[in-house]
């Protein structure tokens, strides 16, 4: 059993002069795992093309990013009003996940649809590649010391420098790290999706309803350990009423669309014309002719019948 989790000795990497922040790498590395997954599984329904897949996602990542950064701006407004300059810094940390999927998903569903895939069987294309990033990118929260949860003696509580202690808490104190359930939280959904489409089949777009909802449980729980601040309201943080909306909606949503299914759509596919002229009946059949008895059969049907010669049912 481990003591606890320690807190990172860096938060970026330098390369020569360049130094790229450990946070930001993260989520490129969950981007490019994601358009990857993406991309293979537009492959494998025939609807796509893995170029596809990376044209979509890197406008609906930096939608997302917009949309994500904004909802953090919105939801934690205090901490902006004396700095504005503060708002666009996104490697210090501060994305809010639920405006990156209301901004990012839309995008990347039109972006599917000029292509001329069909919308729902892109969402359930990308509907495992979404958690797969998120279960990437939380790392970085872990190398920028945020978000992290109450205070713990789990074997496997998380360690926080001085500098990046909440106010209130005791240097040595450890913590809850929320980074790590949920980056386990959504890599468990990244499988339970693969499985449920491989077992199940369901109809197109009823994935991407389902990682709704598993997404806003995890979140929920997830969002009810961490002590950082934020509104509340009825005694719930901002973040959990959204995560709540998130799985009611979603098994709305899910119960409809499982009463009246979207049909899988109907590939294009352009018909083969086959040359016959030179092929004989007798030899598509496999049956070698007679010419004795085709001439045969060309006098008997020359010759005139017996007009004497009465035939019954009998012959």
């Amino acid at each position: 059993m481990i003591a606890s989790i320690p807190s990172p000795s860096f938060n970026s990497i330098d390369i020569g002069p360049l130094s790229i922040n450990m946070y930001g790498l993260l989520i490129a590395l969950g981007v490019v795992a994601a358009v990857w997954l993406f991309g293979r599984r537009l492959e494998e329904r025939g609807i796509g093309t893995v170029d596809d897949a990376s044209t979509i996602g890197v406008w609906a990542v930096l939608a997302g990013v917009v949309g994500a950064r904004l909802y953090h701006v919105a939801t934690d407004w205090d901490r902006f009003t004396d700095d504005l300059g503060k708002i666009p810094a996104i490697w210090e940390g501060g994305l809010g996940i639920p405006g990156g999927l209301l901004v990012g998903i839309p995008v990347g569903l039109y972006l599917a649809k000029r292509k001329g895939i069909p919308l729902a069987a892109a969402a359930t294309c990308a509907a495992p590649a979404i958690p797969l990033a998120q279960a990437i990118g939380r790392w970085g929260n872990y190398f920028n010391q945020e978000l992290y949860g109450r205070p713990t003696d789990l074997p496997w509580g998380l360690e926080i420098d001085a500098d990046h202690l909440e106010a209130g808490y005791a240097v040595g104190t450890t913590f809850q790290p929320t980074f790590l359930y949920e980056s386990l939280w959504s890599l468990g959904l990244v499988f339970l999706l693969l499985w449920i489409d491989r077992r199940f089949r369901p109809a197109p777009g009823q994935l991407m309803v389902m990682y709704v909802i598993g997404y806003g449980m995890g979140r929920f729980w997830v969002e009810g350990l961490r002590i950082d601040r934020a509104d509340e309201l009825g005694g719930l943080r901002w973040n959990q009423w959204v995560a709540l909306a998130a799985v009611v909606g979603g098994v709305i949503v899910l119960a409809f669309m499982r009463r009246y299914p979207i049909a899988e759509p109907v590939l294009d596919v352009e018909p083969v014309e086959l040359d016959l002229s030179d092929v004989r009946p007798d030899e598509h059949l496999g049956v070698e002719g007679d010419d004795d008895d085709a001439d045969a059969d060309e006098d008997d049907a020359g010759t005139e019948p017996d007009s004497d010669r009465s035939f019954t049912d009998s012959d």
